[in-house]
């Protein structure tokens, strides 16, 4: 079995250590955190886990993360990419706060197991309760120097590897956006559909005003959707899309579907039938 198959069909696992991992400590961590973020980090409790938004004062996102709270930390799970911009982010706000960042991310492993089957395997360490693809699934982050040992762990229980392009077709037909790809600094949260990271009645947090205006006047000009394209090879990022011929947005991913014989993709858009990518008939897909 590929780790695509099993994805979708049992369970596989991605080695996510690329990824970012900052710890914070200190009696203001989470404090800090709720103030900093678009989801409701004061009420977490040791085990949870949570998906958030950091925002600029203009409401546009600066980077994703899922939070893990531990009884003495918080643990920061950021993309590659955003890594040291969250740390530095962060950081510019620490002033009075009983607060301490450390990037971990070098001393520290993360495995994902991911698949209808994840809850089968074993798990070590810290785990998240996050998923990079849409399936069920959980991350486990350990030392570094535990990696291998939970890999054979996973190898003996039968679990295979997914490559991280398996990870990113299976993402892609789940329609899960990933920050870098599908969601950037152009953006603001209504825009990506992702409200799940977001806690309206938290109180005060920095790019809130935007957000609320937003809600509150519900106009957002373009969305984020998953959409399926009847054609024999996925379009390149910020390929157009056309509603009737006219422009309506834009392509953020897109991939061959093994699974449902198409091109699957992410994008951008203003309106949302007659739909087309470089000519080929496009159509939204419910999720």
């Amino acid at each position: 079995m590929t780790g695509y198959q099993a994805l979708r069909q049992d369970a596989a696992w991605i080695d996510l250590s690329a990824r970012g991992r900052i710890r914070v400590t200190g009696e203001d961590r989470k404090r800090l955190l709720h103030a900093m973020t678009t989801n409701h980090v004061e009420q977490m409790q040791p085990g949870d886990s949570l998906y958030a938004f950091f925002l600029n004062a203009q409401g546009r996102i600066l980077a994703d993360a899922w939070i893990h709270c531990a009884a003495d930390h918080l643990l920061l799970d950021t993309e590659p990419e955003t890594r040291r911009k969250v740390f530095e982010h962060l950081d510019r706000y620490i002033i009075a706060d009983d607060a301490v960042l450390q990037d971990v991310t070098e001393a520290t492993a993360e495995i994902g197991v991911e698949g209808p089957q994840a809850d089968q395997a074993p798990r070590r360490g810290a785990v998240v309760h996050a998923s990079s693809t849409g399936q069920p699934g959980f991350r486990m982050i350990v030392a570094a120097e535990e990696k291998d040992a939970i890999v054979e762990e996973l190898r003996a229980a039968g679990i295979v590897e997914a490559t991280a392009e398996e990870a990113r077709i299976v993402r892609i037909e789940n329609g899960v956006p990933r920050y870098g790809d599908d969601i950037t600094e152009a953006q603001i949260v209504h825009e990506t559909r992702q409200l799940h990271a977001v806690h309206f009645n938290k109180g005060c947090y920095l790019g809130q005003e935007i957000v609320e205006r937003v809600r509150a006047r519900g106009q957002v000009h373009r969305m984020l959707y998953p959409i399926r394209i009847d054609a024999e090879a996925p379009p390149a990022a910020g390929e157009k899309v056309l509603s009737a011929g006219e422009e309506c947005g834009f392509v953020t991913s897109a991939v061959w579907s093994p699974a449902q014989g198409c091109v699957r993709a992410l994008a951008y858009l203003r309106k949302l039938d007659n739909l087309s990518v470089a000519g080929a008939p496009a159509q939204l897909v419910q999720h």
